[in-house]
């Protein structure tokens, strides 16, 4: 039997320790000192009671060109590390972005390290021409992550122009 996506009505730091092990830093985001936006729709996956993947989407507005669009940032995107190469993160963010198409926003946005920017392009994922500033406490900076979009409604394309992600990163 193949494993399913289910909609996860919470997610805390229990749940990413049940995939991770109790990984420090699972996401590998501490050196950068960025602080991030917690998500607030919940993907995952269950294997014999565990949760083993992760996916979560929340709704942020990006400046573009001085112009405002809103989009669904994906983020907190994990598997167990037992468990990796077996297409649960293809699954959890599959069922995100199909989420993600129904709640009227034109794009989908992401932040990764460049090494796992082949992951995203193998779903449709396209990287950003150019960076991106997003808000941090003492306010905006750049990121050594990586920006990624994806269309969430047909036909639709990142407009060009300066970027600047107007909230935390997700």
């Amino acid at each position: 039997m193949s494993p399913s996506v289910i909609r996860l009505a919470r997610y805390t730091q229990t749940e990413l320790d049940e995939i991770t092990g109790g990984a420090v830093d699972p996401f590998e985001v501490a050196a950068t000192g960025l602080k991030s936006l917690a998500k607030e729709v919940h993907f995952g996956v269950r294997e014999q009671g565990r949760l083993v993947a992760h996916a979560g989407l929340v709704e942020v507005t990006v400046s573009v060109g001085g112009e405002l669009i809103r989009v669904m940032g994906l983020g907190g995107v994990i598997v167990a590390p037992d468990l990796r190469g077996h297409g649960l993160a293809r699954l959890v963010v599959t069922a995100a972005v199909e989420h993600a198409r129904g709640t009227g926003a034109e794009f989908g946005l992401l932040f990764c390290w460049p090494d796992r920017m082949p992951l995203y392009r193998k779903l449709g994922w396209r990287a950003l021409d150019g960076s991106m500033q997003v808000e941090q406490p003492d306010g905006p900076v750049g990121t050594p992550l990586r920006p990624m979009w994806i269309p969430l409604v047909e036909g639709s394309v990142w407009p060009p122009g300066p970027a600047r992600l107007l909230s935390l990163p997700m």
